[in-house]
């Protein structure tokens, strides 16, 4: 297990220590839960009053935070995101040793670096190309075409079906499906025809992929993420989606066919973009909320109804039913509602 002083933690993370720099630690926990050899961390004002009775061994914060506190502290101007980079010091993975597991499945035509790690039952389709590091976990799916970037990982039962290229470290949890079939549907004489999905699924370096989330190919162009991005559990992208760097996407969100989001963007759990509109950098979207628009100005945008009891919420609907004969009567809206 792996262990570290402030000092050390100070110099690696470019902090400064507060306290002992000698005080020594090898694991992380909350504040609540820390003992003298865990690290901990203050980012939310709601959990300052724990600060007082914790037994963590050092604790991130904020320098205000830190004014009077009698224990070891690392001073960041953003804690949580110091206390991140830290965790990955702490954390310890098995290593996993080069090479391809007899049971796993290569296609003749398909490329392994003999740095990668194939592991069992895992199969590796036609023209496919797994880089150096790359780790391809037991029972994954590597389809046709496909290339696994040098030091990306999918880390068991994940399937890229075909045509979709992964850079450089991208994590793929359990269970995502990447480059399935995007629902193209054209109505001819009564009857559905499916239209082909002749496109792929471009993933920048750096990102990661939550389990079950699934990412259509395109029907012409390609799906794409840019670098950094970062989905959760059971997110849905439609075909021909692009994703800027750097943007988020929390559990069950869903985005459309052939919307763009653009970078630094987050978009929060449950919430849905229809397709074919643009979202531009830095906007915020919050839970369950539908963007049915395009947004062309940074900022936060929500929609939907806060909850409320169960009469409350009848009463409101019954109203809501009216407002259209009520808005009728009143006439027209004047530009400015406070004339």
């Amino acid at each position: 297990m792996p262990s570290f002083t402030a000092a050390e933690l100070a110099e690696r993370l470019g902090l400064r220590v507060q306290g002992d720099a000698a005080a020594r630690v090898s694991g992380v926990a909350t504040l609540a839960r820390a003992g003298a050899g865990d690290l901990a961390f203050l980012a939310n004002p709601r959990y300052r009053s724990q600060l007082a009775g914790t037994a963590a061994g050092v604790v991130v914060m904020r320098a205000g935070d830190a004014e009077g506190y009698p224990g070891t502290a690392l001073v960041a101007d953003d804690p949580y995101a110091a206390f991140a980079r830290a965790s990955a010091l702490f954390e310890v993975r098995e290593a996993r040793e080069p090479g391809i597991h007899a049971s796993a499945d290569v296609h003749p035509t398909a490329r392994i670096d003999p740095g990668a790690h194939v592991a069992a039952f895992a199969s590796i389709g036609a023209r496919s190309v797994v880089e150096a590091g790359a780790v391809v976990g037991p029972g994954c799916v590597v389809g046709e075409d496909c290339v696994v970037g040098a030091g990306s990982e999918l880390v068991a039962r994940a399937t890229l079906v075909r045509r979709v290229r992964l850079g450089k470290r991208v994590l793929v949890h359990p269970g995502a499906v990447l480059g399935a079939d995007g629902f193209g549907l054209a109505m001819h004489g009564g009857r559905w025809t499916k239209v082909p999905q002749l496109g792929g699924v471009v993933v920048g370096d750096d990102c990661e992929i939550g389990a079950n989330t699934c990412i259509d190919r395109g029907a012409l162009d390609d799906t794409v993420l840019e670098e950094d991005v970062r989905l959760d559990n059971l997110v849905q992208v439609a075909h021909n989606v692009h994703i800027g760097a750097h943007t988020a996407m929390a559990g069950c969100a869903a985005v459309a066919g052939s919307a763009r989001i653009g970078r630094h963007c987050l978009i929060g759990g449950g919430a849905g973009i229809v397709g074919h509109i643009e979202l531009c950098d830095r906007v915020v979207v919050t839970a369950m909320s539908l963007v049915t628009h395009s947004i062309r100005e940074p900022g936060e945008y929500s929609s939907g109804t806060p909850l409320m009891r169960n009469r409350d919420w009848r009463r409101a609907a019954a109203r809501f039913r009216r407002l259209d004969a009520r808005a009728r009567r009143a006439g027209p809206l004047r530009d400015n509602p406070d004339e």
